[in-house]
């Protein structure tokens, strides 16, 4: 019997191809502040730990902390109001999660962008589809540490034993590590399988529909 019925999802990277917005609203912030911009190629190596971490990497070296600190509301101010412009589920994302419903999975999104970006964006792309979408919040550890995990495997009344994380980073490996739950490593998001090969990950799918084989795989593995 598969055991695995809750799959964890990251967003950026993941299910949501969010890559060109971010890269928008960081580079507004870097311009407001008179710094060179990043191309988005840049970009794709500094997101995964959250917004401080991507505009700590984006700035020249030498950049104050206290800089930062103040660059942080103009990119959360921006990226608020254009965080729809250009981002869309991946192809085959809506699909997969249509095939997991069906077969009676229950999905969660968790994130290390800014928890009220995180539900806006589930409500507005995979409210039919997804129960709890959790980000960064006060009371609550970012990945790589376990808690969204956690609450997320919590609010859907699941177990880790019966769970499966789905990203695309060093640090969704990490956070699944620490959860005690099996990765799916995505190769379609922000990072390349080389990469998270050299990271440890060890089941990758390059397509959505890889992910459902890849859980019935680890359910019939577990049980």
């Amino acid at each position: 019997m598969n055991k695995i019925n809750t799959i964890i999802f990251d967003m950026d990277g993941t299910v949501l191809n969010t890559l060109g917005d971010l890269t928008t609203s960081v580079n507004y912030v870097l311009e407001r502040f008179g710094l060179p911009k990043r191309e988005e190629s840049e970009y794709r190596h500094f997101f995964g730990s959250g917004i401080r971490y991507a505009i700590s990497c984006a700035v020249p070296n030498g950049t104050p902390e206290a800089v930062i600190d103040q660059m942080l509301p103009v990119f959360k101010e921006h990226y608020g109001a254009h965080c729809l412009d250009q981002t869309r589920p991946y192809n085959g994302i809506l699909e997969l999660m249509g095939v997991l419903k069906e077969h009676g999975y229950r999905m969660a999104i968790v994130s290390n962008k800014i928890d009220p970006a995180v539900k806006e964006l589930n409500e507005r792309f995979f409210s039919d589809y997804v129960e709890v979408a959790i980000g960064e919040k006060e009371g609550i550890r970012r990945k790589p540490a376990p808690d969204t995990v956690e609450q997320a495997l919590r609010e859907l009344g699941s177990t880790k034993e019966e769970a499966v994380y789905v990203g695309d980073s060093e640090v969704d490996l990490q956070t699944a590590k620490n959860t005690g739950i099996p990765c799916i490593a995505v190769l379609w998001g922000f990072r390349d399988k080389a990469f998270l090969a050299e990271q440890g990950a060890t089941v990758f799918a390059g397509k959505p529909d890889d992910v459902f084989d890849k859980v019935r795989q680890l359910g019939k593995a577990s049980s």
